[in-house]
């Protein structure tokens, strides 16, 4: 491939460099682990390896006599998408009952299919592709925002292991804010003297939360907690 071809590229490249922008700076915005630098180099390999897949003709080796060689660009696609699923998996992460990260990673596995579309010269696609990841992202979470939902939250609460009546209380407390409070891991710490045990609690909101915690510092055994709000 000589120089004087790069022009000719030059529309894939800025698609992808403009859809991994897009893209990375809601992730941004959002403070998720994978940003706006991520996102653009995502976007931007999958748009050079797939220019390089159908450019193979330009490669620098050379066939056995009387053997032809046929190319499939779509194979570089697959290992592509194949791939990101291992950066994907990097930014997905569990808290307890909590699964964090699903959304990032899946707007980097979008991110580098419209990078394969910028590379494969399917710029109307990959537009396309960019603005309803966009729409998707940003327009559905103000909308999100502002329908009439209750959050879930994974309330962590260490007690005096000698506390009698803790753990009822505790209870108590919780199902205050929801009746179907789900309790999960149930640890012994600190030598044997602390139990720690996880619930998960829906929530109407920051009001709710602030109930809970008034609620458990009343609880004398009780001596920490941690509340973790799902979220994407």
């Amino acid at each position: 491939m000589m120089f004087e071809s790069l022009p000719e590229m030059a529309p894939s490249i800025a698609g992808a460099l403009v859809a991994g922008g897009v893209i990375g700076f809601e992730r941004e915005w959002r403070g998720r682990p994978a940003g706006l630098r991520t996102h653009i180099i995502v976007s931007l390999a999958s748009a050079l390896l797939m220019l390089a897949s159908m450019s193979q003709s330009d490669w620098a080796f050379h066939a056995l006599p009387e053997e032809n060689i046929v190319t499939d660009p779509t194979r570089m696609a697959h290992g592509i998408l194949t791939g990101i699923g291992f950066l994907c998996a990097g930014v997905i992460f569990r808290t307890g009952f909590t699964v964090h990260g699903l959304t990032t990673a899946a707007s980097l596995w979008i991110t580098s299919a419209i990078g394969i579309l910028f590379g494969a010269g399917l710029y109307g696609l990959g537009v396309a592709a960019t603005v309803t990841t966009a729409s998707v992202l940003i327009v559905l979470r103000v909308i999100s925002a502002r329908m009439p939902s209750r959050a879930y939250v994974d309330v962590e609460v260490s007690w005096r292991r000698d506390g009698q009546v803790c753990e009822a209380e505790i209870e108590a407390t919780l199902r205050a804010i929801d009746t179907t409070v789900r309790p999960g891991i149930f640890e012994l710490i600190s030598e044997g003297q602390v139990l720690r045990r996880t619930w998960r609690v829906s929530s109407g909101g920051d009001t709710d939360m602030k109930i809970l915690a008034g609620g458990l510092r009343e609880i004398d055994d009780v001596i920490g907690y941690r509340f973790v709000p799902r979220d994407d």
